[in-house]
This record gives structure tokens, sequence and C-alpha cells, in this order.
């Protein structure tokens, strides 16, 4: 399975943020929106991501207030990417030795979506649930009249 076969599921929506608008906008987008990451863009390309960990971080810095400050001074600059054709068992390693939640999906500099740790838990357990189901359905349906003709 690979990324953009979850992105097909997932659907298109992309919330972006400016880097210059204020930490607490984000963080009521975030809130309202009941989504985890914000994508940063800048006249037209991704310049970073804006998740949930940056503002609990910005909070704790702040002393219980997301303070003054802007997105671009909490963000992650440096976000990890994929591909559309990466492999889910590739992103699964990424997610889990970088603790990343949100990976943007890039096709050159054209950003198609973000995927989150939920986003690939839940396409491999649907993955995995039709497998099974497809195993279940061979056995219940194994060819017992082979076995007794060749006897």
């Amino acid at each position: 399975m690979k990324v953009s076969e979850i992105l097909q599921v997932k659907g298109s929506i992309l919330y972006t943020i400016s880097p210059d608008q204020p930490l607490a906008e984000a963080a009521d987008t975030m809130a309202e929106k009941d989504i985890g990451s914000l994508v940063v863009m800048e006249f037209g390309d991704l310049v970073g991501m804006l998740t949930f960990r940056e503002v609990l971080r910005a909070l704790h810095d702040n002393q219980g207030s997301v303070g003054g400050g802007t997105v671009r001074k909490h963000m992650d600059d440096a976000p990890i990417t994929v591909t559309p054709d990466t492999e889910v068992n590739e992103v699964r390693r990424i997610m889990l030795e970088k603790h990343a939640r949100y990976l943007p999906v890039m096709n050159a500099k054209t950003i198609l979506g973000v995927i989150s740790f939920y986003d690939v838990a839940r396409a491999v357990l649907e993955a995995q649930s039709f497998e099974n189901r497809m195993l279940k359905a061979y056995i219940r349906d194994w060819p017992a009249e082979a076995e007794q003709a060749a006897d």
C-alpha cells in the first residue's frame, strides 16, 4: 500500500496558515477544525508544519498562554515529508523513528496533503481486515470435492 492510496480515502482537505500569523490564531483554527496540524505556507511553498506539540511547548514556555509570538517562531521549519509513492511500511518506520505524527505529502514542490499517524493506522487496519475476510472466505469455500475425488 502506498501513501497515494491513503490520500484517496482521506480526501484532499488541507488546512494552511501563514508563518506571520499569530500562534493564538493558529491554535484557534486547530481547535475549531478539530485538527492536530497546520501546513505553514509562504509564497505558495511549504515552509513548515505546526502541530499541537509546538502549541503545547509554547503554552509551557509562556506559563499557560500561547503568548504573542507568530507561527514562524514556533513551527517546525524542516518537516519530514513523503511522496505519494512512499510505501506505508516506510511511513510507519519514519513516524516511529522520528516521533512524527503528521507528514506532508509532496509531489516535487507541490503539497498534496498531510497524513497522520491515525490515517496510517486506519489504512493498515482496513487492509488487514480485508485480507482476513478473504482468507476466511477461502477457507470456508475450500474445494472438498476435489479431495474426495482424489481418494
